[in-house]
């Protein structure tokens, strides 16, 4: 008998996964480091947060055979020591500070740094999703091109704000301030012309849904010099965004073009031919992102060129990281996560990210309210019984449940596989206007017509 309770005591122990494990506390000026020596002995150590101490720790860390390394996500701390750490080849293990600090008062004496280490040794602490060298590269030129972005369009906002104060109505009566007519009209303002003749004079206004006498009423403003300084500012950062923007998108081609398959390498992707629209890229890249993935992503509804390459920037291409669609859903915080008790559902945990590609997918289905297709069907229906909020989620997690079968099964996007069964949903209705009658005292009897 008591050798029996003594097999069941081991048995609960729980076993080291990873016995040469190290748990790293990131700072912004220095480092602890947990580890254990080639004696077996426990290590903590600090280490400095300049390039060369992070090299001496990663030589350290080799030389007591360390082969995982668990550190915590502190900001942007991190990355400059995961760079380092992988150029050593060590197995580094990114943690959200969420999944490990959840133990309450079972650290209290020890240091961060040991508690991440006592943890991932015994395989406890689950790694945050990390995309390879080219595509870190690629996102950080997709997001600072984004910032540029947001910024080229708050610097339009203070130009509108300033032709307002002008009393010049030109916002008002084009479509788009930001075309080839509306900043060359700017462009005069801010150079000192004043009347609405000589701001018209030699430009394709026949092209404008507005005629000419509109356009020179609205023309007609408050030229005072101070309003026309600050206009010339603001277009002088207006103009240094837009090429910022320009410098990025021909660093995010280059990069593409390494990111080609070797049987496109030598076949060169086409000029665009379209027409560029507003905050669109100048090169082809529809046809660089149906190169790179296999299959052409832009075919599902709502997703175009931005979407894709702003998701793939964060996700890769390698989908085997995420076994199934509902964990590669629930990474993206687009799966409901229930709250159980006694067996019931009492509720969902709220959770919140800042994910690019959740956002990506999320703004895809925001515009599904117009779409004809079997998404569009899918958005208007869950926003009319539960709410656009709750549309837009189901209709994002759908988008990347078939974004990630295109992608893992190389298979193009057919419509017909995700259409809704008509017969089901016809059961269902059938089903709720029985259970309405029924609560109304009534029956309902069905005849086919």
């Amino acid at each position: 008998m008591a050798d029996q309770q003594n097999k069941q005591a081991s048995s609960l122990q729980l076993g080291l996964i990873y016995p040469t494990a190290a748990g790293i506390d990131v700072g912004s000026m220095n480092m602890m480091v947990s580890y254990p020596n080639t004696d077996g002995l426990q290590t903590v150590k600090e280490y400095g947060a300049f390039t060369t101490d992070l090299h001496e720790l990663a030589g350290d860390l080799k030389k007591a055979a360390v082969t995982h390394v668990a550190m915590e996500a502190t900001g942007v701390y991190w990355m400059s020591v995961y760079e380092v750490l992988e150029q050593y080849g060590l197995k580094v293990t990114l943690v959200n500070a969420r999944h490990y600090k959840n133990v309450d008062g079972q650290k209290t004496d020890v240091k961060d740094c040991q508690w991440l280490q006592q943890l991932h040794a015994h395989g406890l602490l689950r790694s945050s999703h990390i995309a390879t060298d080219q595509y870190r590269e690629l996102r950080t030129y997709t997001h600072e091109r984004s910032l540029l972005q947001k910024n080229k369009s708050d610097t339009l906002n203070r130009i509108h704000k300033v032709l307002t104060q002008m009393n010049i109505k030109l916002q008002h009566v084009i479509s788009d301030i930001e075309g080839i007519i509306g900043m060359q009209i700017i462009e005069r303002i801010a150079a000192g012309v004043n009347t609405p003749q000589l701001l018209l004079e030699g430009l394709p206004i026949e092209k404008l849904k507005a005629n000419r006498e509109m356009l020179e009423q609205s023309l007609n403003g408050i030229f005072k010099s101070y309003y026309v300084t600050v206009l010339q500012n603001h277009l002088t950062a207006y103009r240094f965004y837009k090429q910022q923007m320009l410098q990025y998108e021909v660093e995010i081609e280059k990069l593409l073009q390494k990111l080609l398959p070797p049987q496109h390498q030598a076949s060169p992707v086409s000029v665009k031919k379209t027409k560029v629209r507003k905050n669109q890229y100048h090169f082809n890249l529809k046809e660089y992102l149906h190169k790179i993935v296999g299959v052409d992503l832009t075919a599902i509804d709502g997703m175009d060129e931005n979407s894709v390459l702003s998701i793939i920037a964060v996700t890769g291409l390698n989908m085997n990281k995420w076994p199934t669609a509902d964990h590669f859903t629930s990474w993206l915080n687009l799966s409901a996560r229930p709250k159980k008790s006694g067996g019931k559902t009492i509720g969902h945990q709220k959770r919140f990210t800042n994910n690019t590609a959740t956002q990506a997918f999320r703004m895809a289905a925001q515009t599904m309210w117009q779409q004809k297709g079997v998404l569009g069907h899918l958005y208007r229906r869950l926003a009319y019984t539960k709410g656009s909020k709750k549309a837009i989620k189901a209709v994002a997690r759908r988008l990347a449940v078939i974004f990630y079968h295109m992608v893992q099964r190389q298979t193009a996007y057919d419509p017909k596989i995700i259409a809704l069964d008509e017969a089901k949903l016809k059961e269902r209705k059938i089903a709720r206007l029985k259970k309405e009658a029924e609560k109304l005292g009534c029956t309902i009897n069905l005849q086919v017509a």
